[in-house]
């Protein structure tokens, strides 16, 4: 079973950028599909971005394309969400979350495992 952890978060404003990271431990990192979701306050969860485990394929939110970037290394256990151009509506805390296999899955319920979280802030 693969724990989840997050870091990176802060608070930025309008139109800075961030990166937050997820480091995986206690499982073998190269074979799941790797996702970033958010919640903001009174809001339902949303996906964010998720890349697979050989890192061929990725997928974002509408709202974030062409303004976040999410990566993975493999050999560090890591995944990573670089933010720019950010907006005050992008402030959420910020998880990420695994799930077994290469399909890439825009589906909170469809990943087991989960971060605690780390929360973004971005100030107008």
């Amino acid at each position: 079973q693969v724990q989840l952890v997050e870091s990176g978060g802060g608070l930025v404003q309008t139109g800075g950028s961030l990166r937050v990271s997820c480091a995986a431990s206690g499982g073998t990192f190269s074979i799941y599909t790797m996702g970033w979701f958010r919640q903001a306050p009174g809001k339902e969860r949303e996906f964010v971005a998720a890349v697979s485990w050989s890192a061929g394929n990725t997928a974002y939110a509408d709202s974030v394309k062409g303004r976040f970037t999410i990566s993975r290394d493999n050999a560090k256990n890591t995944v990573l969400l670089q933010m720019n151009s950010l907006k005050p509506e992008d402030t959420a805390v910020y998880s990420c979350a695994a799930r077994l296999g290469s399909f890439i899955s825009t589906m909170a319920h469809e990943y087991p495992y989960w971060g605690q979280g780390t929360q973004v802030t971005v100030s107008s």
